[in-house]
């Protein structure tokens, strides 16, 4: 797999062309902006005069810094509306009508002269019964056609409705009726028996290109299932007691093994890998990566539910409360500007060149410049603007340093100018129990010239200014879930006997490690095959998996206006991909490092294995401001608008028109995603963090940090703030916005010098030792909890009782049996027996 950095996609806004030095930007990278300049330094040739230039030129270097912020409210998932509309393709247009048609014809042969929407709550549950009960034919095509009645149900009878509202209002009263009837259950079944269809996967196999056609039975199936899980989760004021108490149910139920022995989540891990492994390519795998997502979203619970749990299971432990709640915290923090690119480093030298040279212009005509150009100064300590937009600003460079020693020293400004400082840090800081046990070894060497090892107490001997620090760093120390954790299981190995069982409970979380534990590793690289394939930096590649089966039609698009169609809705099913599997692997790894750190910890580890880190790195290798703002939708097609309203006729121009919105919700969803599980991926290893640097993710990291919305930037400054230290003094100094921004945003912790890079971690690493180390706790961890039958025999129960060991029938080997004789005269009467000896 290529790395990160690599050529695939050439540079973007940002970028430059210091891709290769682990730098974004710096001096002499070219002419970004048209404009020729010397290799040395500061030294632009002559340049044209008057103000129109500068003007233009500003405009130009500063497009980004003037965007607005992306009002994106980060959330478990998109508006019902939303995640409903994305369940179906539109080249599935005309299947709507034909559920209606199926359902229509079967209601009106058993209630005349009525619509659905006219008769009353006991014929409504008759005829679900009945729809029910026709499922259970063996005739393939009577079961395909009840199906579809009851898919078009599920779809809220929208044949008799007049508004979005109304058929939405329809669909909670229908999935909630065929719920309580026992719809999902019938639908398991039937998923089971098509999952299982050989004849179906081996036509697939023979077939040179699959098509819509191929995988009807489990569209329409999978379908119903998602609709009603998406339904059901949606909790809504006005939902009655009976409704609570259905959800509660489903809820349970799908986070138990109900179905078949095992959580509904591992089947559908198991489609996942049996179409990467290509035995079954027809599998619609959009509508099987949406319905595992929302399955694990409603069974194990959101962002907001694992908040709540972290809060429950720290007061059980015994551990202080949180110091803040973290959603919370990062919803109101606000986006910054995003550091200087190539073109605005060019851009400064050209302004401050002009300023050297004030003197050859007329002073007025200088001045009347100055006051008419609303651009008329990059330096902040000049900026009218509201200083609140500048509190957390990449831009307010608060580094003097770097002004003074790589540009002429500034202007003289008035004593009346207001600083412009943060108000405040968002984060508490923390600090680990490891932090001070290092400072105090450190103090003691230094001061005393012994140490005491793990004690934390013992300040004899140490100066004064050194008791304070100790006593800000307990101030802040912060002891996590997961080192509690850790420590237990150390006990559980060091005292496998007097430890007794573990006693653990039986959560949604814990129930669904235990089902995926076996074909773990086969699930992670499956998800990342397909996630390889929807990334809209891949390659067509002939040996690529081909996750299109579900949204290419039977006959191929004629017209220039269905290619462009089929065009949007090819790019449309890519992101919905990628939407749902960045969904589902950040959701699992947060629920199982609340579960256990070790769970947590197998899942990560496989991740890396299967080059999880190169390949996210590859995904932001992009023009990262062109997908967040795609418009690959077409409103007028997007359920249930297009059955409720008639549909105008499509031109190209209404094509490329989209929707009217600022960006792309799915794509800003999963880009954040993305950067969360690196984060998650590489926090506190330090073999994965030298990955970035060694994959030189620092540009195409930067270059993210265009996107003005807060909570992408925070996830970004994250990941470059872990590898400062290993990017090179050169680096940091080009670079000082970005530090500031680090600085201004994330959280401290208190005696980490990450700016500096003289930590110890610097040094040369066995990266392949730490791996290792990992591997190993974590083998004996599952070991231990998870193996029925340990291998090892020193921990097998013994049977010390006479009567039963001598009771106990044993089958001797026919070899045995027939040379009985000359075993006895080898072993017993040819070997003399001391038995005074053997008495004592």
């Amino acid at each position: 797999m290529e790395s990160g950095g690599g050529a695939e996609s050439g540079p973007g806004p940002g970028q430059g062309a210091a891709m290769g030095t682990g730098s974004g930007t710096g001096p002499g990278v070219g002419t970004a902006t048209g404009i020729p300049v010397n290799n040395s330094f500061g030294k632009p040739r002559a340049l044209p005069k008057g103000r129109e230039f500068f003007r233009n030129q500003r405009k130009d270097s500063e497009g980004f810094s003037e965007s607005p912020d992306l009002e994106f409210e980060y959330s478990d998932s998109d508006k019902w509306a939303a995640e409903l509309s994305e369940l179906y393709s539109y080249t599935e247009g005309p299947e709507l009508h034909l559920n209606r048609k199926c359902f229509e014809e079967e209601f009106k042969t058993h209630v005349k002269d009525k619509k659905w929407t006219e008769v009353n709550i006991s014929e409504h549950q008759t005829h679900a019964m009945r729809l029910l009960d026709g499922l259970e034919v063996t005739a393939r095509e009577k079961r395909l056609k009840v199906a579809r009645a009851i898919l078009y149900m599920a779809q809220g009878t929208f044949g008799e409705c007049n508004s979005e509202e109304e058929v939405q209002q329809w669909m909670r009263y229908n999935i909630f009726l065929l719920l309580e009837v026992g719809t999902f259950t019938a639908l398991v079944e039937l998923l089971s028996m098509e999952i299982d269809n050989s004849a179906a996967c081996s036509n697939a196999v023979r077939k040179p290109a699959i098509s819509l056609a191929d995988s009807t039975d489990l569209r329409v199936l999978l379908n119903i299932m998602y609709l009603m899980v998406e339904t059901i989760r949606q909790e809504m004021d006005e939902d009655n007691l009976e409704w609570r108490a259905l959800r509660e149910t489903f809820r349970t139920d799908l986070g138990v093994s109900l179905y078949n022995n095992e959580p509904f989540s591992v089947m559908l891990f198991g489609m996942v890998t049996k179409f990467c492994s290509g035995h079954a390519p027809h599998f619609p795998m959009k509508k099987v990566l949406l319905l595992l997502w929302k399955t694990v979203l409603l069974s194990l619970g959101g962002f907001e539910d694992l908040q709540v749990l972290k809060v429950k299971k720290r007061e059980a432990l015994g551990l202080p409360p949180l110091p803040e709640d973290s959603i919370k915290v990062i919803r109101n923090m606000r986006a910054a500007s995003p550091p200087a690119s190539a073109s605005d480093l060019i851009e400064q030298q050209q302004k401050r060149a002009r300023r050297e040279h004030k003197a050859l212009m007329k002073q007025d005509n200088l001045d009347a410049y100055n006051e008419k150009d609303p651009y008329k100064t990059d330096d902040p300590r000049e900026d009218d603007d509201d200083n609140d937009d500048n509190d957390n600003s990449i831009e307010a460079e608060p580094f003097s340093l770097e002004r003074e020693e790589v540009l002429p020293p500034p202007i003289p400004h008035p004593t009346t100018e207001r600083l412009s400082l943060p108000k405040g840090l968002p984060w508490a800081p923390k600090v680990r129990e490891k932090d001070i046990e290092m400072f105090l070894e450190s103090s003691r060497s230094k001061f005393i010239g012994y140490t005491l090892g793990n004690d934390t107490d013992t300040v004899v001997g140490l100066p004064r200014p050194i008791h304070e620090s100790i006593k800000t760093l307990k101030q802040h120390k912060y002891v996590s879930v997961s080192e509690i954790q850790i420590k237990k299981e150390e006990e559980y190995l060091k005292k496998p006997l007097s430890a007794g069982d573990e006693e653990f409970d039986l959560t949604p979380a814990e129930v669904l490690y235990q089902g995926i534990l076996p074909s773990l590793p086969q699930y992670m690289i499956a998800l990342l095959k397909i996630l390889l394939a929807a990334a809209p930096t891949s390659k067509a590649k002939t040996d690529s998996i081909n996750i299109l089966a579900d949204v290419l039609p039977e006959e191929m698009p004629t017209t220039v206006l269905q290619s462009m169609k089929l065009g949007v809705d090819v790019n449309r099913h890519k992101e919905i991909i990628v939407k749902a599997i960045s969904a589902v692997l950040l959701l699992l790894l947060k629920h199982f490092k609340l579960n256990h750190i070790y769970q947590f910890e197998y899942m990560a580890q496989h991740l890396v294995f299967a080059n999880c880190i190169p390949l996210i790195l590859k995904f932001f290798n992009q023009n990262i401001m062109s997908y967040i703002t795609a418009k690959n939708s077409i409103s007028v097609l997007d359920f249930p608008y297009c059955v409720v309203h008639e549909l105008p006729e499509l031109t190209a121009e209404s094509l490329e028109a989209g929707d009217n919105n600022q960006f792309c919700w799915r794509n800003l969803f999963s880009c954040i995603n993305l950067l969360r599980i690196l984060n998650k991926l590489t926090k506190w290893k330090h073999s994965r963090t030298m990955m970035l640097v060694v994959f030189k993710s620092a540009p195409i990291l930067k270059r993210a940090l265009k996107v003005k919305q807060a909570m992408m930037q925070l996830y970004v400054l994250k990941l470059l703030k872990v590898q400062t230290k290993y990017l090179g003094r050169q680096w940091r100094k080009s670079n000082m916005k970005t530090m500031s921004a680090i600085y201004q945003k994330v959280r401290h912790r208190l005696n980490d010098d990450w700016a500096y890079g003289n930590d110890l971690d610097a040094r040369p690493w066995d990266f392949q030792a730490e791996e290792c180390a990992l591997r190993a706790n974590i083998e004996r961890f599952n070991s231990r909890r998870y193996d029925k039958n340990p291998n090892n025999p020193d921990f097998a129960p013994v049977d010390n009782c006479l009567q039963s060991v001598l009771g106990q029938q044993l089958v001797l080997p026919e070899e045995f049996q027939m040379n009985y004789d000359l075993w006895l005269e080898r072993e017993v009467f040819s070997k003399p027996i001391s038995w005074e000896e053997l008495l004592q």
